[in-house]
């Protein structure tokens, strides 16, 4: 069995100590945990996805509610020299790995913002390229690497948390390092929680490989761990065996994926664990997010004025577009990464019908080559009606949930989704698909009792988007004073982290009451 502590450790250098930050408001009479958030990426550090947003707000969030957290990352080349500067050297220690027969140096940089503390991993060997994912050869040892690091490096500081809180594949060996190599050591202790963001990548390669770097005991490649057909290791599989608790980012997608068309081939494995899967849905971070302050608007507007002001934006956004300026024109906005997922095909087969005269398209983001073109092509055809923006333009996003009147979301599945959170807050009604956290965070419009606040289909069939698109568009040009009410509903409603970060306190405290 190998030392889960290294043998000779550095004592940590007292370094000078970061620079004060403005206090957060903390809620101090909860009762108190410490949590170590352990992922792959972070705003606004290094970010590909939803799972970077999550790492960012749900600690700073979790602070307020009187806890302890520290989030470990990467050290990668790739973070802005303007983080690495403020980076403060914490100690460094040598760890073996696996049957490398080599000791790997771990050195551990410090910085802290807004009450959380941010330690990086440092490694030139495993984290000097440019990119967080390069490919599964390469990532495969970085994240065996990372997740035994990340154990050792809170044992050699000293700071042993109530709850390990990982995320997706590139973290998900750390629940079954805490159960094995590092169990009588002290951070064994700790209760540990597996968060699915994606299920789609999971960490899956030959056992030798991952035996060889990760060093773990023959016992957990066995079927109910690791194992994974016939010759094969699944890193995420054996972490949903061996968590203490598993989450996933929205209610109906933890039910989803225990079938066989969302489970990913892990169904079987998840029905089994179900009694430790909890889903709660992401919220949005209003300091990033708030058409009253957004510096990226044509005109700021709250839900006092949002009727006045909305228009103006509608207009700034035509006028940016080069589309036809009139605020008569019913806008559908678009913005996400252009992959199947997102149910891209069922847009591009109902364009034509959609653009009646009285409707305009905008579409932002980029990805697949064919649905790019598909985009570029329609507004060749469509000029002044259809805009296509193949590019990823984070102020742009915004000024479009602020112009828009309507967001398309039709994904084919979708764990939570962002975009019709941040719609609905900046007044645009979301059009979705319901599937995952779109059908948790998006109630039907009544026509009779004027409930809801956005538009849905359910089978994934372009008919169906295509008539919620027309309910939408008919209560938008035959009853105003209705639409403009599910407006004010929209961002009236909260979709802050507040009530994601209270849910996930209550399972701290679940799985340590003492």
């Amino acid at each position: 069995m190998e030392e889960p502590a290294p043998v000779e450790q550095a004592a940590p250098v007292e370094a000078a100590p970061p620079a004060e930050e403005p206090a957060v408001e903390v809620f101090s009479d909860l009762p108190r945990r410490s949590v170590a958030f352990i992922g792959s990426e972070c705003h606004p550090f290094v970010k590909t996805g939803g799972l970077g947003d999550v790492m960012y707000a749900l600690p700073r969030e979790l602070v307020r509610l009187n806890c302890d957290v520290r989030v470990i990352l990467p050290r990668y080349a790739c973070i802005p020299q303007k983080y690495q500067e403020k980076m403060v050297y914490r100690g460094e220690f040598y760890m073996d790995l696996g049957k490398t027969g080599r000791q790997y140096y771990v050195g551990i940089m410090e910085y802290v913002c807004d009450g959380v503390v941010y330690d990086f991993i440092d490694n030139q060997e495993f984290f000097s390229s440019g990119n967080p994912y390069i490919n599964l050869v390469d990532d495969i040892p970085k994240y065996c690497f990372f997740s035994k690091a990340a154990l050792a490096a809170l044992n050699f500081m000293n700071w042993i948390p109530d709850i390990v809180h990982c995320h997706d594949w590139q973290a998900a060996l750390v629940p079954v390092y805490l159960r094995t190599l590092f169990k009588d050591s002290p951070v064994g202790k700790a209760k540990s929680i597996l968060t699915i963001h994606n299920l789609r990548f999971q960490g899956i390669y030959n056992i030798p490989t991952i035996q060889y770097w990760s060093g773990l005991p023959g016992e957990v490649f066995n079927m109910g761990a690791l194992k994974e057909g016939y010759e094969d290791a699944n890193m995420l599989k054996g972490g949903l065996a061996y968590a203490d608790r598993i989450t996933t980012v929205s209610g109906t997608y933890a039910q989803e994926i225990q079938t066989s068309e969302y489970g990913e081939h892990l169904e079987g494995h998840l029905r089994y664990h179900n009694y430790k899967l909890r889903g709660i849905v992401n919220g949005i971070d209003y300091g990033m997010w708030n058409p009253e302050t957004d510096p990226a608007l044509a005109v700021n507007y709250g839900l006092g004025n949002v009727l006045e002001h909305k228009m103006e934006n509608k207009l700034a956004l035509q006028k940016e577009l080069g589309l036809e300026q009139d605020e008569g024109k019913f806008v559908l906005g678009l913005i996400s990464r252009l992959t199947n997922q997102k149910g891209l095909d069922l847009v591009s087969a109902v364009i034509p019908q959609v653009l009646d005269g009285n409707t305009q398209i905008v579409v932002l983001g980029t990805g697949d080559k064919v649905y790019e073109d598909t985009f570029r092509g329609y507004e060749d055809a469509y000029k002044g009606t259809f805009s296509a923006c193949i590019q990823y333009d984070e102020s742009r996003a915004h000024r479009i949930y602020a112009g828009a009147d309507a967001l398309l979301v039709p994904s084919r599945f979708e764990p939570c989704g962002l975009t019709q959170l941040n719609a609905m807050h900046y007044g645009t009604l979301p059009i979705v698909r319901e599937t995952g956290g779109l059908k948790d965070t998006v109630e039907p419009y009544n026509t009779f009792s004027g409930e809801g606040n956005g538009f849905t289909f359910d089978r994934y069939e372009s008919g169906l988007l295509l008539d919620a698109i027309n309910r939408a568009k008919t209560l938008y040009f035959t009853n105003r004073y209705h639409w403009d009410e599910v407006v004010q509903r929209d961002m009236a409603k909260d979709v802050s982290w507040e009530n994601s970060a209270k849910q996930y306190k209550d399972l701290y405290l679940e799985l340590t009451q003492w």
